[in-house]
Order: structure tokens, then C-alpha cells, then sequence
């Protein structure tokens, strides 16, 4: 059991599906779908064309004025997470450097920076292909690729600053410099389990005093040529091009695969009494954490244990660290994204931790609208929970049904949204391609 509550104050999330609060949670209860053909590139050469993207998002519109030259060497990855920061400051009410500079909030800072941590989940960055494209053609010889001429002038052609674009730490680098957040920093790269990692790594942080207010959670995108053939050379996605808001169907009996995606979200997590002080909204408490190592999918790479053994063990620590038992939680957050083997494999650990009551406790499942973006996909299921839990409410998974048998018995919520009064939520995460499991534990917030 934790000995000092933490609390969810803020939330961030920027998703194909809207930025901000008001606009994912509005895009989820009306049943809204994000999924269409790629248009950030070409996808024809692809099997897999479709995907969720967010479009018209300008940096600029996030961070202050003297900051704008840093845009310069900020991946689309790094851009969302600034992005998710400033949406879940300005959520919570803090006063940060940002958001005085920028005129969005008056007076002085509201909290310690020397007090205020961050842990940031990442994937792997996609450098930028035109111009790497144009700085290889330059060091080749005929057509082929001369590692002499690269060193003598290949690599002179690329920015000094070009490596800083594409660092998986700099998410969290910017996000800190931006906010003026000097606590304990750090940088979670665990592929899909990443942001539960890095909010579970934060609790901890609250928890045993180190900082006051943590800003946690993950963000990636995926909507690049290299990480679409990634996903297709790892056999995850889907090919119904001609149906693209019907491709993704999580824990569905005719499920082919997930789409790629881009986005992610970061909260704001505070110790009870900072957020009191300061007369903070608070959505919910964050009571549990658990994670987990799988040695099934590190002996077998992608392949996770048929009975999901990793999920299962990151749960019952999450529970075990709530201090409550299966029997009181109200509503699973479900990981699926509609690969077949990891569906099924989930469905088995949710049976296996709830036991009889695993027909019985709803699941909500928000990735068919949404597709899959790595390492920011957990903090957007965090988000959706967290305001299942704020709003008594859960909206509705699409394309699950029929479900598959081998995924049941699930009480998967496809119609609503469904009213519900939420005591506890858990959300639990894993890698597709790694061995890492984490779960978390929500409670609806008394005070």
C-alpha cells in the first residue's frame, strides 16, 4: 500500500481523435472514428494504406514565442509531447513558466519547479527520410553507398544539431525545459508499455517524496513510411484498405490486425495535500501499479504467453499495491488492438485475475477509432479511464463485435455510452514486440 495519495489532477491527451480533454472524451461517447487513409506520405507500395493521424497541429501554438526556434530540431514524436504537456498544465491549473511567457495564466508559478518531476515514455523516432534520403544519395558512388565518402562528406551535409532530433529522451527534455520542471527526469522506451511504465515510475516518485507533481505518461507517432513497414514486417496489421474505419476490431472474432497511429498524452499526477493547497480539481486517485516481465516473448520474440502471464502478474501486483482484491473493481481498460495472439492472450489474464466475475466486470476498449501508437498508446487508455471513472460513464468500444470466443467470456461495452458508478478501474499495457507487462489501478476520488 502506498503511503502518500496521489492524484490525478491534469490531463493532456493528443489523439487523431481531437487534443485536449473535452474533445477526445466528446469524440469517444458519440462513437467517433479516426481511421482513414494514410495521407501524411504515399501508401500505395504498403499492403497495410490506412492509419489515424492528427492534422493542422503547429508547435507554435504551444509553446512560448522565445522557444519557436527550438521547433527546429523537434520530431513529429517530440512535437506531440510538448503538445500533451501544455494541454495537461493548462488543465490542472499550474502556473508554469510556459504558460505565464505565453500569457495563458497571470501571477507567480504555483508550485516548486525543484519539486516538479517528469517521466516520459518513447519509441523509436523515424528520422526524417527526405532529408537522410538526400544526405545518403550524396555519400554514394554509381548508386551505391560508400561508408568512406559518408565519413568524409556525407556526414557533413547534415545539421550539427540534426542527431537531437531524433533522441528518444528529448520528449521529456523539451517537456522539462518548456515547463521549467526540475525534479526527477527520466525517459521510459518499453515499446507499447512505456507510458504506464513512466506514469507507474512518477507514482513511485510522488509517493516516496521525491517531487510534488509529476508529468507522465507517453507519446509516438507512427505515421511514417519506416514505422508502417516495421508493423507490416512484423505481420500486425491490417490490410481492409477498402474499410478503414472497420479495420481495427480489438478482442472481434474476424480481427486481421491493428492500424498504425500517432499521439499519446501526458497527466499531471500530485500529491494529495499539494493539489489541496492549491485547490485543485481532481479527477480521480491513483492507487496501484504493477509490472511485469513475460520470458514467453523474450524467448519468442512478439509472441506473448497464451495466457497472458505477464499481464496477469503486473494486475495482481497493480491490485495487490491498491490493497483491494478483484472483486471490487469496477471497470478494465483494455490494451487490445486487435492483434490476434495478444487479444486472446489478454482476455485469458483478465480471466485468470477475476475469475468468475471476468463475464461480469465491464471492459472499455477504445483502439478502434484509434489504431495503435506505441508508446503513447497506454497514456490515451489512461486518460479514457481516468474520465470513465471522472464521469461515471463508459463509451463504447467499436468493431468488437461478434466477440471471439476465445476472448470470452467479456463483458466488452459496445452500446452507450453505458452510466456506471466506478469505485476502482485497472489499465493494464504491454509491448506487442517485448516481454514488458504494467497495470494500473484507479479509484474514483474521496476526499
Amino acid at each position: 500500500m502506498s503511503s502518500r495519495r496521489v492524484v490525478i489532477t491534469g490531463l493532456g491527451p493528443v489523439t487523431p481523435l481531437g487534443i485536449g480533454v473535452s474533445a477526445l472524451w466528446t469524440a469517444l461517447l458519440e462513437r467517433r472514428n479516426a481511421v482513414r487513409r494514410v495521407q501524411a506520405f504515399d501508401p500505395s507500395r504498403f499492403r497495410s494504406q490506412i492509419g489515424a493521424e492528427i492534422a493542422g497541429l503547429s508547435i507554435n501554438d504551444f509553446v512560448p514565442k522565445s522557444y519557436r526556434k527550438a521547433a527546429k530540431i523537434m520530431a513529429r514524436d517530440i512535437v506531440l509531447a510538448v503538445v500533451a504537456a501544455h494541454q495537461a498544465v493548462r488543465d490542472a491549473g499550474l502556473r508554469t513558466r510556459c504558460l505565464l511567457e505565453r500569457g495563458e495564466a497571470v501571477g507567480e508559478p504555483n508550485l516548486d519547479s525543484t519539486r516538479f518531476g517528469a517521466n516520459i515514455g518513447a519509441g523509436l523516432i523515424c528520422a526524417d527520410l527526405p532529408e537522410l534520403a538526400e544526405v545518403l544519395h550524396g555519400a554514394s558512388i554509381d548508386g551505391q553507398f560508400s561508408f568512406a565518402r559518408w565519413g568524409a562528406e556525407g556526414m557533413n551535409n547534415l545539421t550539427p544539431l540534426w542527431l537531437l532530433k531524433f533522441l528518444p529522451n528529448m520528449l521529456a527534455c523539451h517537456v522539462t525545459i518548456v515547463h521549467d520542471a526540475q525534479g526527477p527526469s527520466n525517459t521510459i522506451t518499453c515499446a507499447e508499455a512505456s507510458s504506464h511504465l513512466a506514469i507507474g515510475e512518477a507514482f513511485r516518485t510522488i509517493t516516496r517524496g521525491a517531487a510534488d507533481v509529476c508529468i507522465c505518461g507517453g507519446a509516438e507517432s507512427q505515421d511514417n513510411p519506416m514505422a508502417l513497414l516495421r508493423q507490416e514486417i512484423g505481420g500486425r496489421l491490417s490490410t481492409r484498405n477498402d474499410a478503414p474505419e472497420r479495420a481495427c476490431r480489438p478482442l472481434a472474432a474476424d480481427r486481421d490486425g491493428t492500424v498504425i497511429s500517432e499521439g499519446g498524452g501526458l497527466v499531471i499526477l500530485e500529491a494529495l495535500e499539494h493539489a489541496q493547497r492549491r485547490g485543485a480539481r481532481i479527477y480521480a486517485e491513483l492507487v496501484g501499479f504493477g509490472a511485469a516481465h513475460d520470458a514467453h516473448v523474450a524467448a519468442q520474440p512478439g509472441v506473448p504467453h497464451p495466457e497472458g502471464r505477464g499481464t496477469a502478474v503486473a494486475l495482481r501486483k497493480a491490485l495487490r499495491d491498491a490493497g483491494i482484491g478483484p472483486e471490487e473493481v469496477g471497470l478494465v481498460a483494455s490494451f487490445a488492438c486487435g492483434l490476434r495472439e495478444h487479444d486472446a492472450a489478454e482476455a485469458r489474464a483478465l480471466q485468470s485475475v477475476f475469475g468468475p466475475r471476468a463475464g461480469h466486470v465491464p471492459v472499455m476498449n477504445v483502439k478502434a477509432g484509434l489504431g495503435n501508437c506505441g508508446a503513447g498508446s497506454g497514456a490515451i487508455d489512461f486518460i479514457a479511464a481516468v474520465l470513465a471513472v471522472h464521469h461515471g460513464a463508459i463509451p463504447p468500444a467499436l468493431n468488437s463485435r461478434p466477440l471471439d470466443p476465445a476472448c470470452g467470456p467479456m463483458n466488452v461495452v459496445t452500446d452507450g455510452p453505458r452510466d456506471a458508478g466506478i469505485e476502482y478501474a485497472v489499465s493494464p499495457a504491454y509491448a506487442h514486440a517485448g516481454a514488458q507487462n504494467a497495470a494500473l489501478v484507479i479509484k474514483r476520488f474521496r476526499a
